[in-house]
């Protein structure tokens, strides 16, 4: 898990914008709502790297969304 200090600081590395902490197929994950792609979690350490990001279709985004607001939105 992120810690929330963690988290607060986080952001995309494509746009600079905050990400949101949701669960995906089973594990955490980070998530640009923005952008719609998903930062995955080893270990506890965010893979914050855009060429292995994941793109999101429609339908997860709607699940992911639903899961909470975003990070500060700065």
């Amino acid at each position: 898990m992120i810690d929330a200090e963690l988290l607060a600081i986080l952001v995309c590395p494509a746009d600079r914008g905050p990400l949101q902490l949701v669960q995906r197929s089973g594990a955490s994950a980070l998530y640009n709502p923005r952008l719609r792609r998903a930062y995955r979690i080893e270990d506890g350490i965010p893979v914050l790297l855009v060429d292995e990001a994941d793109a999101v279709d429609d339908d997860e985004h709607a699940r992911l969304i639903a899961q909470g607001p975003a990070a500060d939105p700065r």
